[in-house]
């Protein structure tokens, strides 16, 4: 038998995957399941952009490859940035992707070497670690929890592993853990990228989803920023276009070519009538990002109130689509999201974002408001058990 590469070894079967398998046994034994496991939106894109995704499809000219992003994206691009963040781009900063997860995987190989080293958080999101296997380099995590506020210390990381970093990975508001940095944060995070000659990655991928007062932070609102970081982000989460697969990295046009020199040995490019949609998203339809966040705020208080008048005193957070919760001793991570599916909700283990998520689970809110109340209070009857 003809082996797989040994980097394989490092990229287990998803846990996303492995849960969705046990979901579907319980679903075709005749049980009822809520799924609050994985981050994709349960809501349409605005009906406007559907109009104009239907419309395109049927034009008979726009089924070659693409190749590339359309000036048009990377200009509706430039306008979101402008608007919503108040930031200056050039159509040249954009560089469009198949989704930003697209994006990080082959980021690493752009620019990563064996021996060179990926800092990135624990927990992460699975395609921070990933990555670095795939680009045959070293992984160095960095601790975020509670009592740090869920952001890596800069003062903690080794010399030595500095010195062979080449990237570092950030991500606000975060996945898994719903955190939010704040502006003074992202001057330590380019001050250290600068001093140290290592590219700051920021995954912006729920920029649009800010339950406080706060406006959303983009790592491009500290002005030397540009010299050292990019961004990744998406419309996968603000506009649900998650299926459509289509996002971008933004910085200096130099750092963006290492990737889009590999991308242009891997694919021909987003489907242009998907681009066409996601321009117009990004163009004429940044007033349902309001409508869009309320929703995630009202589907948040409701279920932690259930949560929380039923025993459980989780976390609240501020941004993201997720709740980071920690489960109760004696379980783990696995055995509390196993014990779940029991109950009829699956939810992911905290260790599947690194060993750092361990005694945490990761829900998603990505079901309409009764049926967080319904998972709420299965969850609650499973915490009460200890």
């Amino acid at each position: 038998m003809i082996q797989p590469a040994q980097r394989m070894n490092t990229l287990s079967s998803s846990v996303f995957t492995e849960l969705a398998e046990k979901k579907n046994k319980k679903i075709q034994a005749g049980e009822n399941m809520i799924d609050l496991s994985i981050g994709s939106p349960d809501l349409p894109p605005p009906e406007s952009v559907r109009s104009i995704l239907s419309k395109e499809v049927k034009k008979e000219d726009q089924y070659g490859y693409s190749l590339k992003g359309t000036k048009e994206f990377q200009e509706a691009v430039v306008h979101y940035y402008n608007h919503r963040f108040d930031i200056n781009l050039n159509p040249e900063e954009v560089l469009q992707l198949m989704g930003s997860q697209d994006g990080l995987a082959h980021l690493a190989l752009a620019y990563l070497d064996p021996g060179d080293y990926i800092i990135a958080p624990d927990p992460g999101y699975p395609i921070y670690s990933a990555c670095t296997s795939l680009a045959d380099a070293q992984l160095y995590t960095v601790p975020v929890h509670e009592e740090n506020n869920f952001m890596p210390d800069f003062d903690h990381i080794p010399i030595e592993i500095v010195k062979k970093a080449k990237m570092m990975i950030l991500n606000y508001p975060g996945n898994p853990t719903a955190a939010v940095a704040d502006l003074n944060y992202f001057k330590q995070a380019v001050s250290f990228g600068l001093e140290h000659n290592i590219l700051i990655v920021h995954d912006f991928a729920y920029a649009e989803l800010i339950f406080s007062n706060q406006n959303p932070l983009s790592i491009f609102h500290i002005p030397e920023a540009k010299k050292i970081a990019v961004e990744f982000n998406s419309l996968s989460k603000s506009f649900n276009m998650a299926g459509a697969r289509i996002g971008y990295l933004i910085g200096f046009p130099s750092y963006l070519k290492p990737l889009a020199d590999i991308k242009s040995n891997i694919d021909y490019g987003v489907f242009q009538p998907v681009q066409k949609a996601a321009a117009y998203a990004l163009t004429n339809e940044l007033s349902y990002l309001e409508h869009h966040r309320r929703v995630y705020k009202k589907r948040r208080d409701v279920f932690i109130n259930v949560l929380h008048k039923k025993g459980w005193q989780v976390r609240i957070p501020d941004g993201g689509m997720f709740i980071w919760a920690k489960v109760p001793a004696p379980c783990t991570s696995l055995s509390f999201s196993l014990e779940a599916l029991e109950y009829g909700v699956v939810v992911t283990p905290g260790n599947a974002f690194g060993a750092g998520g361990e005694g945490y689970v990761r829900i998603a809110l990505v079901q309409e408001e009764d049926l967080l109340k319904k998972a709420g209070e299965k969850l609650t009857a499973l915490i009460n058990k200890y």
